[in-house]
């Protein structure tokens, strides 16, 4: 076989071979480096590119953790330049372990926020925040009922009017939400926050099966341009180990007719809060529920029957002793 044709047809395998890596890799999704965090984490001299950190929060080779387990511990990292992109998807690797089976807390957030490097008591930053938090809580603090179980995924989004209630859980500032049984496992754990078109889904991975699972997506969420991207966590009385493996941000492709222009001057809000969970209202404690009305009636009408009888047992007594008195 002549060398040339040889030569040819090696080429032409590496034309066709660049080709197709090109067209794989030739998607709409853009990762942004400067958003995002991988291994290695550190950069020239000391700390990592893009990124603060805060309170109790310790970079290794392995991972970055922002609370180790103990008590009364609160860590964050912070992303220093703001995301200017309308559409974006941040997927995050995480790890949450602890010593215990049934008592542990109290969990971790990622932000999307207008304020950064504030520590704080919602889930190791402030609270009263502007922007976007999905709430990784582990720890039910709620008295009354509710119909989910913990670990559970949530959403809150404010332009700062408002607090999130840690007694009750969030549950009536929540957008939507999940359980979520991430705690001690094995293998790797993700989570994917998608806002695009003002549509905010969020989806996870904790099987290790290499596909997102639906936690919940929620069309009518405005938020502004030029937020910081964060994660925060906290330990109370009880305790957890909460660690960041890594964070990979991506700019998504702007459909045909929508704007790509930034917003910044706008505020961030929801068409509605609504919870599947629990709607908003006063709590059950504070108002007599049916099954109580129907028990204190029954005392009541118990009650009634009882001076009946004993009111009747004493009249005939009288009587009785009445009699008596002729004979």
């Amino acid at each position: 076989m002549p060398h040339s044709f040889i030569f040819r047809y090696l080429m032409g395998l590496l034309v066709f071979h660049a080709t197709s890596l090109k067209a794989e890799w030739n998607t709409k999704d853009f990762q942004k480096r400067e958003h995002s965090l991988t291994k290695p984490y550190e950069g020239s001299g000391f700390g990592v590119p893009n990124w603060d950190f805060q309170g109790s929060t310790m970079v290794t080779s392995n991972y970055i953790r922002l609370t180790p387990d103990q008590r009364s511990k609160q860590g964050a990292l912070w992303n220093k330049i703001p995301c200017r992109v309308r559409n974006w998807e941040v997927q995050v690797n995480f790890k949450v372990t602890g010593t215990t089976q049934d008592l542990f807390g109290d969990g971790f957030a990622f932000w999307y926020t207008k304020e950064r490097m504030e520590i704080g008591p919602v889930f190791g930053s402030k609270d009263y925040f502007s922007g976007l938090a999905i709430i990784g809580d582990t720890y039910s603090n709620h008295n009354g009922p509710q119909n989910h179980q913990h670990p559970y995924l949530s959403a809150m989004v404010t332009n700062g009017s408002e607090s999130y209630d840690h007694d009750k859980d969030g549950t009536h500032t929540m957008l939507g939400g999940c359980e979520v049984k991430f705690r001690n496992m094995n293998h790797e754990t993700w989570i994917a926050i998608r806002y695009e078109n003002d549509k905010l889904t969020v989806s996870h991975d904790i099987t290790n099966k290499r596909a997102w699972a639906p936690c919940f997506s929620i069309d009518g969420v405005k938020l502004p341009t030029g937020y910081y991207f964060g994660m925060s966590a906290t330990t109370g009385d009880l305790s957890d180990a909460h660690d960041v493996i890594s964070i990979k941000t991506y700019e998504l492709d702007t459909a045909d007719g929508v704007s790509k222009e930034e917003r910044p001057d706008i505020q961030p809000e929801t068409e509605f809060v609504v919870t599947p969970q629990r709607e908003h209202k006063e709590d059950p404690e504070e108002s007599t529920s049916g099954i109580k009305k129907f028990f204190i009636s029954l005392l009541v009408i118990l009650g009634i029957i009882v001076v009946v009888v004993v009111g009747i047992m004493i009249y005939k007594k009288r009587q009785e002793n009445n009699r008596k008195r002729f004979y």
